[in-house]
């Protein structure tokens, strides 16, 4: 039986199963909650049915995009990871998923998308890399100005540009964040026990990748390695719900697990517009020659119509079909 949902996100990287913050949350969700997905794991968001990633596809609901809208969705068919929460600790989810978005978030996409250094050597490079020609030449620069604009709104700060003001300002305000999720988990694997909730999904999201991206500058990266729970938090639900990601970040199939997941989209993101641009080359290379060898002529009569008057345009494009 074909899995219900279809899920978009971005490919992943560095032993992460995404390398963005939504759809790790999404990914992590649907793991804890039992969701059957069938996931595509792209590097283009407009290959996605929303133009956005993560998106999930459902067959009654259409689709829809954003964390909060894909995990309203999957409880709506039952997959709900709080079912067993109380109601203090569904408020203390909503308080701490907020703590997450304001404080901890901004100074996460200054670290990799703001900061020059980590941008250029590992953001920039990354989606380069991996984004399909010749989409990579634009996309890193729009999504970069488009993540600027989004910290700008976050802070009330219409002028905020990468320095050492703005990344002490954020990055105290994240440390800050961290310490008090270090001190929420404590010893439990989980926040709420032994059974992972929504709150695991977007701490996960969050950290995961600034503890397993490696970045040139660091100052976040290392306070988190400091808190040891808050690490061994996230190395424990990579271990346990995504045991099949290699260091690569592409994930093996578990033994006598039916793989639901579906990575050919972007498998081999530079062999087709390199497939293209060789029979370009070639062609071109054979006409030149034929031209110059006199074994094509171009001529002049097919131009002019009985009576030495211009042909038609329509004329024109047929002989060039033709």
């Amino acid at each position: 039986m074909a899995a219900p949902f279809e899920l978009f996100c971005w490919r992943g990287s560095c032993g992460l199963p995404s390398v963005d913050t939504d759809s790790l949350i999404v990914l992590a969700y649907a793991r804890f909650a039992g969701a059957p997905l069938k996931i595509h794991k792209i590097s283009n968001p407009w290959r996605s049915p929303t133009g956005s990633l993560p998106a999930l596809k459902t067959r009654e609901e259409g689709s829809v995009s954003q964390p909060s809208k894909i995990i309203i969705q999957l409880r709506k068919q039952k997959y709900n990871a709080d079912y067993d929460l109380s109601a203090r600790e569904g408020a203390d989810t909503l308080a701490f998923i907020s703590l997450l978005e304001e404080k901890l978030m901004p100074a996460l996409i200054y670290a990799l998308w703001i900061d020059p250094k980590n941008y250029v050597d590992v953001t920039r490079r990354w989606h380069a890399e991996n984004v399909s020609f010749p989409l990579n030449f634009f996309l890193p620069g729009r999504l970069q100005a488009r993540q600027l604009e989004r910290v700008r709104l976050m802070r009330g700060n219409g002028t905020l540009e990468a320095g050492e003001e703005a990344e002490k300002e954020l990055y105290d305000d994240a440390q800050e964040c961290m310490n008090l999720l270090s001190q929420r988990l404590g010893t439990n694997r989980f926040f709420f026990g032994d059974s992972p909730s929504s709150l695991d999904a977007y701490v996960f999201g969050h950290l995961a990748p600034l503890l397993k991206i490696k970045l040139p500058s660091s100052k976040l990266q290392q306070h988190l390695t400091s808190l040891e729970n808050l690490s061994n938090f996230c190395n424990h639900i990579l271990s346990l719900y995504f045991p099949g990601e290699n260091k690569d970040g592409a994930e093996r199939p578990a033994p006598n697990v039916q793989r639901t997941e579906n990575n050919d989209f972007d498998n081999e993101p530079h062999k087709r517009s390199k497939q293209i641009l060789s029979v370009l080359v070639a062609a071109a290379a054979m006409l030149s020659y034929a031209l110059l060898t006199g074994m094509v002529a171009v001529q002049q009569e097919r131009m002019d119509g009985p009576r030495g008057e211009p042909a038609s345009m329509r004329d024109l494009v047929e002989d060039e079909e033709e």
